[in-house]
């Protein structure tokens, strides 16, 4: 059964042709009514290489609490090898379309990983503006390389190189957050699983398109990770919530964009705010973007940590594996 991509259809689309009605959303959704136009959010920016650790903490536990999302900078990895990330991610997807469905996403799957066009179930019917690839680069013991392009033939080694910086970013993130919940700064990730997370890479490749006020690429939603760490190409897109209005986020060059996501709030008992976003697309050109969730292993039970937890601070989430908990979230099941 051959699956209708959107590249496909984007490649179809001509000024003059209407985009298919599955994608046109609600005049309650529509990012040309919806969107605050004429400012940009200044989403909080923190400066990775401050010597001052003790503002740099203040701010990443300040942000995951009245924002649930921040840029970060002087990250220490290199505009290199982020450039070369994004470089292979849009050879594989300017392959021709034959040699991008080896690597599609099996029919009946319970995995995401793949290459594909829809990702859950979508409300009233109504699909994103976008193809993706998804495939886990961290741990080994949870890599399928059968969802890794051979090509580019530098695919792996480029991917390989930016997880070990990816890495580092998240431990000092993870001890941040710790000591910001009053926890020791390894506890954190101790009740995360460790260095068993999942590291799971998206490709999110939204091609250009006729009317981009009425379509989204991605609908209003959270993640569902304890984090996301993400790079964007440099066409403006991503939207965040706030106030209930939605603004487009200032996009800063070699940044990298971090969402505290479900898993996170839960932990943290509601104390860190899981940020609610969404992306919009461009008339003439290709947004991309390459989110990494960090998430537990499938069995990991998450709940509140029960350090921070007492008489005075019930629990306000219920404590489930993470299977069950993204098995709700995909298919729209209250929690």
């Amino acid at each position: 059964m051959e699956v209708l991509r959107v590249q496909t259809i984007a490649s179809q689309s001509k000024e003059d042709v209407a985009i298919p009605a599955i994608f046109v959303r609600p005049e309650t959704e529509q990012p040309g009514i919806t969107t605050v136009h004429g400012v940009k959010l200044d989403v909080p920016i923190i400066d990775f290489s401050n010597p001052d650790e003790g503002k740099v903490l203040r701010e990443i536990m300040e942000a995951s609490r009245d924002w649930g999302m921040f840029q970060i900078v002087n990250h220490e990895i290199s505009t290199d090898v982020i450039s070369k990330l994004q470089s292979v991610g849009k050879e594989f997807f300017e392959l021709p379309q034959e040699e991008k469905e080896v690597y599609a996403k099996p029919l009946g799957s319970d995995s995401v990983e793949g290459y594909g066009t829809k990702l859950q179930k979508e409300v009233n019917g109504k699909k994103g503006w976008v193809d993706h690839l998804f495939h886990i680069i961290w741990p080994p013991s949870s890599i399928n390389y059968r969802f890794w392009p051979k090509n580019p033939p530098s695919y792996r080694e480029v991917n390989e190189e930016y997880v070990k910086y990816l890495r580092a970013v998240v431990d000092k993130l993870f001890k941040s957050m710790s000591i910001g919940l009053g926890l020791e700064e390894h506890e954190l990730k101790e009740a995360t699983g460790g260095d068993d997370m999942i590291h799971l890479l998206k490709i999110n490749y939204y091609p250009p398109c006729p009317c981009p006020d009425l379509v989204l690429g991605v609908p209003p939603h959270t993640d569902m990770s304890y984090l996301t760490i993400l790079v964007p190409n440099e066409v403006q897109g991503l939207q965040a919530s706030r106030d209930g209005h939605w603004y487009d986020v200032k996009y800063v060059p070699n940044a990298l964009v971090i969402h505290i996501g479900d898993q996170m709030e839960i932990l943290s008992n509601g104390k860190y705010k899981a940020v609610f976003h969404r992306t919009t697309v461009n008339k003439e050109e290709t947004r991309m973007s390459w989110p990494v969730f960090i998430e537990p292993q499938a069995e990991h039970e998450v709940g509140p940590h029960p350090k921070l937890v007492n008489q005075d601070n019930p629990p306000k989430y219920k404590a489930k594996k993470y299977k069950d908990y993204a098995y709700c979230k995909l298919n729209k099941i209250p929690q």
